[in-house]
């Protein structure tokens, strides 16, 4: 069985182990499965807060926490249990990471999913303010 991180990051280096971007599908499926919450039609009022908070507590059980345990294990004999799926999941993870990543790209995609959230919620009232 495989141990999975408590919140998708490794504390001791604070790294993701998901993309925002690239794992919207599993994140909604995982929303979907693990609190009743459909994001397309839900999220309306949702601060950023609130969908980070609840991102953070996804269980290992829905999908996006399944590839989460996939893509974090580093334990060499859990690694070499995995199926040839989990592989190419682990090996496609891994190779995404090594590539660089410039960081005010990043800031500029989070800023916009952040204010993709402030039209969802209704405007451009104070955000994270209710």
């Amino acid at each position: 069985m495989m141990k999975s991180p408590a919140d998708f990051k490794n504390p001791q280096n604070n790294t993701l182990y998901y993309s925002l971007f690239d794992d919207w599908g599993l994140i909604e499926a995982s929303f979907n499965a693990q609190y009743g919450i459909r994001l397309r039609k839900d999220a309306e009022g949702m601060t950023w807060n609130e969908f980070a908070t609840l991102l953070s507590g996804i269980a290992p059980d829905t999908p996006l926490g399944n590839i989460v345990s996939i893509r974090a294990e580093k334990d060499p004999k859990v690694l070499k249990q995995f199926n040839a799926q989990q592989r190419k999941i682990h090996r496609d993870w891994a190779k995404k990471q090594a590539a660089d990543i410039n960081m005010d790209d990043y800031k500029n995609m989070m800023n916009q999913l952040q204010d993709a959230f402030k039209t969802m919620a209704g405007g451009d009232h104070e955000w994270g303010k209710n």
